[in-house]
């Protein structure tokens, strides 16, 4: 069993993780595990543990973990987004046929407060998108 376990623990945290390093091989056969450091994916900082210098593959190990935590994050973000959609599409169904007067009542307009915000930010977001693609668009004219 103890030569499944990998050499490094990242106990996830918010905005990181705890990094252990496991030692399987001591005498009384448990496994120990010293903190090495605290990680920050958010903003990559990696702060080694007490007075512990960390060795450049530890290092290496960290940055490598980071890059792979921050696809993750960015990949569950978007799946959140989609399920958003699809709750969207839900509550529309739900609105139409299944609520009753009291139930959207309670709803209405809390739904209708985060579709107005939401759709404000989208709509100046595509916006400055826009207007930037034809900013940039522009640009390549007058270089060509």
């Amino acid at each position: 069993m103890a030569a499944d376990l990998p050499d490094y623990y990242f106990r996830i945290r918010d905005n990181g993780a705890v990094v252990f390093k496991l030692d399987t091989e001591n005498r009384q056969r448990r496994w120990d595990m010293e903190e090495i450091a605290v990680v920050n994916v958010k903003n990559g900082s990696i702060k080694p543990h007490g007075d512990r210098a960390l060795s450049p593959a530890e290092t290496a190990l960290i940055t490598s973990w980071i890059a792979e935590r921050r696809e993750v994050l960015a990949s569950r973000d978007i799946d959140d987004i989609l399920r958003t959609v699809d709750h969207l599409n839900l509550t529309t169904q739900w609105a139409q046929t299944r609520a009753s007067e009291e139930q959207l009542d309670l709803v209405a307009n809390h739904l209708l407060l985060a579709m107005h915000d939401l759709r404000t930010v989208l709509v100046r977001k595509r916006s400055e998108n826009l207007r930037r693609q034809m900013e940039a668009g522009a640009e390549q004219t007058k270089e060509a």
